[in-house]
């Protein structure tokens, strides 16, 4: 299940990063 919920998070965050500066991005990263 662990997997699995990070594969759900990656997909949000990626979603979320689409819309927000690629500045922020990187500190995400």
């Amino acid at each position: 299940m662990t997997e699995f919920l990070q594969m759900i998070i990656l997909a949000v965050v990626q979603g979320l990063t689409e819309f927000l500066p690629v500045s922020s991005s990187g500190h995400l990263v």
